[in-house]
């Protein structure tokens, strides 16, 4: 076992984190969802999302017999939603192929939606003990500071460095603890900004500590300009409602419930009017929400709508009325929920006027 290993893995033990929801489990499942939660978010607000994913869909079956709607309810707010569709695809997927029992072939997991080499590593680690390396991005700021490896950890040439790397380091024993580990170190001492290093077991063999370039590595992404992009969102109200429009499956918040878009800066009655057939009168506008994604900025401009009767051919499949409370409950992205809590608030503070 390489030292590096070893030190590891006797830390892990002492002081790594050994009581999170989805610890002290073999179940590949359980593994699995918590890994493609933890792929885009923070462990902090991962596990409230993952108990109460848990607790509706505890199993592979009664994911895959669920509506994705459903899934995407219990994912709404966590972000990434492609996830969710992934999850429950490989879900389906399995228990079609696979007679709903998780594969432990390595290569099978790669070919699920959704599961990469890291992801498809975590889950045969902790779930079948197989001695497959990790590297997500807490793994990458460990061993780029360890062994000084320079350059943006995202480019094809450092993560092959990398990973390289990282297997030359795989122990023979402890699995668990090691894959466990190195989550841990990089989490809560190897950290992105004020790095705990007089904490860490790695200290007198950190190749970065020694030449103080820990602030320096990893490399950071060479930075572009974050585009800026600006849509309008119709919120439609008819009496105590408001209407939601599903979103196509794939893209941005694919698959969610959402007040229409659009991009016309005028002319909005006669787009509401021709596009769902509703006679509509445009109300003071709310303020406009700002929603940053991993690759360009939106400005929403929330724009609300009084119709004067609702038409009930707008009562198709990709749309739906609901008062703000039953909208708030639904699978929505983040904005949609902000405009409805505020609506909610307003209604709140009339009725205690």
């Amino acid at each position: 076992m390489s030292a590096f290993a070893n030190r590891l893995i006797a830390w892990q033990k002492v002081h790594g984190r050994h009581d999170l929801p989805w610890q002290n489990t073999r179940d590949p499942y359980a593994i699995y969802v918590s890994e493609i939660m933890l792929q885009q978010s923070q462990v902090a607000t991962v596990i409230g999302y993952y108990q109460k994913f848990m607790q509706r869909f505890p199993n592979l079956t009664s994911l895959a017999q669920a509506s994705q709607d459903e899934v995407l309810q219990y994912w709404s707010g966590l972000g990434y939603y492609s996830r969710a569709r992934n999850l429950h695809k490989t879900a389906q997927r399995i228990a079609a192929d696979y007679a709903g029992v998780f594969p432990e072939d390595f290569l099978v997991m790669q070919s699920l939606p959704g599961i990469g080499r890291s992801t498809a590593a975590a889950i045969a680690s902790f779930a079948f003990g197989q001695a497959q390396t990790i590297l997500d991005g807490n793994v990458k700021r460990v061993l780029a500071r360890h062994f000084l490896v320079e350059g943006w950890t995202g480019s094809p040439k450092i993560e092959q460095t990398l990973w390289r790397l990282a297997e030359s380091l795989l122990p023979k024993q402890g699995m668990v603890a090691y894959t466990q580990g190195l989550m841990d170190l990089g989490a809560t001492v190897c950290t992105r900004n004020k790095p705990r290093c007089n904490d860490c077991p790695m200290q007198l063999s950190c190749a970065a500590y020694k030449t103080q370039a820990v602030h320096q590595l990893p490399t950071p992404k060479p930075k572009k300009p974050m585009p800026q992009k600006t849509t309008t969102m119709l919120v439609l109200r008819h009496g105590e409602q408001v209407m939601l429009e599903k979103r196509p499956p794939t893209g941005i918040w694919g698959g969610l419930w959402s007040f229409p878009e659009t991009d016309a800066m005028g002319g909005l009655e006669a787009l509401v009017q021709s596009r769902f057939g509703l006679s509509a009168q445009t109300q003071t506008p709310l303020a406009t929400l700002s929603h940053a994604f991993s690759h360009y900025k939106l400005a929403i401009q929330v724009q609300p709508m009084h119709i004067d009767q609702r038409l009930t051919h707008v009562a198709e499949p990709q749309y739906v009325w609901l008062s703000p409370e039953e909208a708030n409950a639904a699978a929505i992205p983040t904005p949609v929920r902000k405009i409805l809590q505020q609506l909610m608030a307003e209604a709140q503070t009339k009725k205690s006027a």
